[in-house]
């Protein structure tokens, strides 16, 4: 009988706490006081049962190993948020108010489809596809979730190490995604939305201005342009730019573009921004999803990381029903995402390094141990298996005091990233 609560949290305990999380959660376009009721209990229920668990794990060495690459990952991930920002505000200024309002989105087939479908799938069908399920900041809570179940055996050990490695594959999909966007300016599914939330220029930028205006609409100047492979036409009259004084972040101003009316600092107009208005190929959103997916599936399997799949797979027709993407940018993020997921594994692996360890141990001292049990050496036998048990065992090098110091400091600053993490994404 004791074996089996351990077993069921193993095997169940996670499982049950998502989905618990993701159905309390949508409960605020159901019942928003039930919501605000459930939410608060919930989330101080999983708080205090990580608490709990602290003194009971036995893995801290193993996560103070894992502290440097995680600081690491962590630094390089909101460096690559940083330039993502930058680039966002890139595109969506580069071209003017002026090119959002007039240039058409681009033809979808797979818009076309779920229209269709709307029209011939029964209408409960239709309600639950354009149901607001899941979002951003689920798939962050969930991964946080399965990180802060390595306190119960529930994910192989280290917690941090997992954490690098979602960070950091995080960071390098989010850098391909804005050389990817940035690289090839597409028009909004949504024209009005630059319109609505940014205040940049409405004439183009000079670089624009220079080698984009001139041939935008005529074929005769486009084949003439890659007839000369040179610029040659006349530049339009055009407003001046406004240019303030940033000191030595002034090389930003040809990139952001700023208006007189948003204010003298750079840093306000990037917390300004909210999101970009141009299609950003890849989705940032199916890309995160994935991300989550494939950790749930590669740490823990099972039932659940086929529901979050379909979670997935629900998120990425509704940001192409509701037009925050096109088709191609959810099925680019979901084999990028699979990709850069499987090209991280060597900061953390689900794979049991301890028992590689202890059978190759066992495959050096054979010979020795079968000579001993031939000449029925019991001594001999168990000093041999003590060395393969030891080969598995993880090497301790630090004093109890720093090991209980890190535990408290990795458990607060985790929480803190978690609510931080609720808090700044809950609106997706």
């Amino acid at each position: 009988m004791g074996m089996r609560p351990m077993a069921f949290a193993k095997n169940g305990g996670l499982g049950l706490a998502a989905i618990c999380y993701v159905a309390v959660d949508y409960l605020r376009n159901v019942s928003p006081s039930w919501h605000a009721r459930l939410q608060p209990m919930l989330w101080a229920g999983l708080a205090l049962a990580s608490v709990v668990r602290v003194p009971f794990y036995k893995h801290w060495s193993l996560e103070l190993r894992s502290a440097i690459p995680f600081i690491a990952s962590l630094f390089f991930m909101l460096s690559a948020l940083l330039f993502e920002v930058l680039s966002v505000r890139f595109v969506t200024a580069v071209l003017g108010l002026d090119w959002h309002r007039s240039a058409p989105p681009l033809p979808d087939t797979g818009q076309w489809l779920f229209l269709a479908l709307n029209e011939k799938l029964p209408h409960f069908v239709v309600e639950i596809l354009r149901a607001h399920i899941i979002s951003l900041h689920h798939y962050l809570m969930l991964f946080l979730m399965l990180s802060f179940s390595v306190l119960f055996n529930s994910v192989k050990a280290p917690g941090l190490g997992l954490g690098a490695r979602y960070m950091f594959t995080m960071a390098i999909g989010r850098l391909l995604r804005a050389l990817t966007f940035a690289s090839t300016i597409l028009p909004s599914l949504r024209p009005w939305c630059a319109v609505s939330r940014f205040r940049v220029p409405s004439h183009p930028h000079p670089w624009a201005q220079k080698y984009y205006m001139p041939y935008a609409s005529d074929s005769n100047a486009i084949s003439k342009l890659i007839h000369n492979d040179i610029h040659y036409a006349t530049v339009g009259d055009y407003p001046g730019e406004y240019r303030p004084d940033w000191g030595s972040m002034s090389f930003l101003v040809d990139i952001l573009r700023p208006t007189s009316s948003e204010g003298s600092t750079w840093y306000g107009l990037l917390t300004k921004a909210g999101g970009g208005c141009n299609d950003l190929l890849y989705s940032g959103h199916m890309f995160v999803a994935v991300l989550t997916a494939m950790a749930w599936t590669e740490a823990y399997g099972g039932w659940t990381s086929a529901l979050i799949w379909l979670l997935v797979l629900h998120s990425g027709q509704r940001e192409i029903r509701e037009r925050h993407h096109y088709s191609v940018d959810c099925f680019v993020a979901i084999y990028v995402g699979i990709f850069l997921w499987r090209m991280t594994g060597f900061l953390w692996s689900a794979k049991d390094r301890s028992r590689a360890r202890r059978l190759a141990q066992l495959e050096k001292i054979q010979s020795r141990l079968i000579q001993a049990t031939k000449d029925s050496d019991m001594d001999e036998v168990r000093e041999l298996l003590k060395e393969v048990e030891f080969a598995g065992q993880e090497h301790q090098n630090f004093t109890q005091w720093a090991i209980w110091g890190f535990a408290g400091i990795t458990i607060i600053f985790s929480i803190t990233i978690g609510l931080l993490a609720f808090t700044l994404t809950s609106d997706g």
